[in-house]
């Protein structure tokens, strides 16, 4: 196990390619997926605040920062995705987590749950809709508006060649710009997600989970009821997913909790961490007997 007070670097072999990882702490498994346009940095205030309970990772998901970056629109379909997760918590020596994932990988999480249930202690999501919730509010005019990036995304090579322009000009005004508090994300933040934006074929994957949407089923297949205790965060300023969204999600999660955080973006567990890792070890105690202290 790795020493508590300090965080370490590795790779894994998961479903026959390589993922990167931070690993801080000891204890039952606790594994973070970050979402787009990030990786493992993303959950910085998360893993320092439940390395005290948890062995807590940070996967790179695949195609981004030092993982892999299979070629191909298929490589990173949801199946796939999902068998990746699952394979990294056996790699890591565990049979189940806690699962928290924002934004991609909690669309991946809410996915690992539904197939693989009995992987998970439990699942925290951060402002990213039950599937059936988002497929719902794809089909209103105000969630097309949010999701305009969505179709930009299935043109071949064009999203690639505007994102790569002027440096990744668009690294700040979709972090700092989009946050209510601009002082959660410093230019050493920004430079990097810049950094890693910039890795050898990390657009490219990037933009195929979007273009990976289109071949898969999981917008418009039939739900069951999740067994899963599952708690959803939600900031409610995000201008990509109306915080709507989360409305209705008990009818597909037996054991579930809603927690809004007021004047906050996208960016729920980077610009409020407090509040986040507060909500999240609230659930926990409740369902597995976590200390409620928040560590200073």
């Amino acid at each position: 196990m790795t020493a508590p007070n300090r965080w370490q670097h590795d790779v894994l072999a998961a479903n026959g390619i390589r993922l990167h990882y931070v690993i801080q702490g000891q204890g039952p498994l606790m594994l973070f997926l970050h979402g787009f346009p990030e990786f493992w940095y993303a959950w910085r205030h998360q893993i320092a605040e439940f390395a005290s309970d948890y062995t807590c990772v940070a996967l790179d998901l695949r195609g981004y920062n030092e993982s892999d970056k299979p070629l191909g629109v298929e490589a990173y379909r949801l199946e796939v995705l999902i068998e990746d997760v699952v394979g990294a918590i056996q790699a890591l020596g565990f049979e189940r987590c806690t699962l928290v994932g924002h934004d991609w990988g909690g669309a991946i999480a809410w996915a690992v749950a539904y197939a693989y249930p009995q992987r998970l202690d439990a699942l925290v999501t951060l402002n990213i809709p039950h599937p059936a919730r988002f497929a719902a509010g794809l089909r209103t005019p105000q969630q097309l508006l949010r999701s305009w990036y969505i179709g930009l995304f299935q043109i071949p090579v064009l999203p690639e060649l505007l994102l790569r322009v002027n440096d990744y000009w668009w690294i700040e005004p979709l972090f700092r710009g989009l946050a209510i508090r601009k002082t959660a994300f410093s230019d050493a933040d920004l430079h990097a997600y810049k950094a890693a934006a910039a890795k050898p074929g990390a657009l490219r994957a990037m933009v195929n989970y979007y273009r990976a949407l289109r071949r898969g089923d999981w917008l418009t297949r039939p739900w069951s009821v999740l067994t899963v205790p599952t708690l959803l965060i939600w900031g409610e300023e995000d201008v990509a997913l109306g915080k709507e969204l989360a409305l209705g999600t008990e009818a597909y999660v037996g054991d579930f909790q809603l927690r809004y955080i007021p004047q906050c973006s996208h960016w729920v567990q980077q610009e409020q961490p407090e509040q986040v890792n507060h909500y999240i070890r609230e659930f926990l105690a409740l369902k597995q007997g976590l200390p409620r202290t928040i560590a200073p």
